[in-house]
C-alpha cells in the first residue's frame, strides 16, 4: 500500500500559509508570506534535498497546484517534481499541459483511498490546507514530514483545525537547525491516543 506523506513548514502556531514568497498566497489577508527565508541553514537543506530525491507521486490541492505548475517546469533542480504522476484534487479543472496529471473531482477522499492500494510510489503532500483537512477527517495520513519554524502568526492557514480525528503518532525522526527550525517526521502508529485517569 502507498503511504501519504504529509510534508508542511510550519510555525509554532500551526501556520502553513505562504512559506516560500510574499506573493505565495495572500488569500484570507494573509501578508506574512516569506517566512522560511530567515531560517534556512545546511542541515535544514540536505534534509528537504534527501525528500525531494525520493521515488514520490504528487497530491496536492488546486491552489498549491496553480501556484507550483507555472513555477516547477521551469526549474532544473527538481525533475522528479515533473516526473512525477500530479493528482490534483479539484472540482473545476479536468486537464493541464503539466503533465503527467489525475484530476480527482467529487469524493475526494474515496478516490485518494483507492489510489493508495494501487502499486506505486509514495504519494507526497505539500501545502495544499484544505486537502490536508479532508485526508486528516477520513485518517488517510500515514506519515507528516514538519519543519516547524520559531515563530507565530496568529492567523493564516493551519495544519490542524477543528475537523482534525483523534490519532496517535510516533516520533522517527527530531533534529534542530542551527537557526531554530525542529525537523520532526511523525508516523501514524494505528492506535487512538492513550489518557490518563487522575
Amino acid at each position: 500500500m502507498r503511504k501519504i506523506i504529509v510534508i508542511e513548514f510550519i510555525t509554532m502556531d500551526g501556520v502553513i500559509q505562504g512559506p516560500g514568497g510574499p506573493q505565495e498566497d495572500t488569500s484570507g489577508g494573509f501578508n506574512h508570506g516569506g517566512w522560511i527565508g530567515p531560517y534556512g541553514d545546511t542541515m535544514q537543506s540536505d534534509v528537504i534535498r534527501a525528500q525531494m530525491s525520493l521515488p514520490f507521486d504528487l497530491l496536492v490541492g488546486r491552489n498549491t497546484f496553480d501556484i507550483w505548475s507555472p513555477y516547477w517546469p521551469n526549474q532544473p533542480f527538481w525533475p522528479g517534481v515533473n516526473s512525477a504522476t500530479k493528482y490534483v484534487a479539484s472540482n473545476t479543472i479536468t486537464s493541464h499541459s503539466w503533465k503527467p496529471n489525475v484530476f480527482l473531482s467529487g469524493d475526494v477522499a474515496a478516490k485518494v483511498a483507492a489510489i493508495k492500494q494501487t502499486v506505486g510510489p509514495d504519494l507526497h503532500v505539500y501545502g495544499s490546507a484544505t486537502l490536508v483537512q479532508t485526508l486528516l477527517n477520513a485518517d488517510l495520513i500515514d506519515e507528516f514530514w514538519l519543519k516547524i519554524h520559531p515563530i507565530t502568526f496568529g492567523t493564516g492557514k493551519r495544519l490542524f483545525t477543528t475537523g482534525t480525528i483523534p490519532a496517535e503518532f510516533s516520533v522517527t525522526r527530531c533534529q534542530a537547525t542551527t537557526t531554530g527550525v525542529l525537523m520532526v517526521d511523525y508516523a501514524r502508529t494505528g492506535a487512538t491516543p492513550r489518557s490518563s485517569q487522575l
